[in-house]
């Protein structure tokens, strides 16, 4: 099955943060993976219950799944993707 990327403001402002190398592997290894599997990553749980998390090295990308739309809603560093202000 194949699943239609979305991306949330707050991705755009994320990765403005990073360098630009950085961000294109990032987006390029989204597109790659979760257009293919997205519900194959693991669920989350606690504040952010029902949501999913991709691993991109040391970065985390949290998505959601609405039938065959994926929405990556932010993408961080792991320490601070998390927080409670990151979503």
């Amino acid at each position: 099955m194949a699943y239609n990327i979305g991306y949330k403001k707050s991705v755009e402002r994320d990765l403005k943060k990073l360098p630009k190398a950085e961000a294109r592997r990032i987006l390029d290894q989204i597109e790659e993976e979760l257009t293919k599997k997205a519900d194959a990553y693991p669920v989350l749980k606690g504040q952010f219950a029902g949501l999913r998390k991709l691993r991109i090295g040391d970065y985390r990308g949290i998505c959601a799944t609405l039938g065959n739309d994926v929405i990556v809603l932010r993408i961080g560093r792991r320490k601070d993707v998390y927080r409670k202000n990151g979503v």
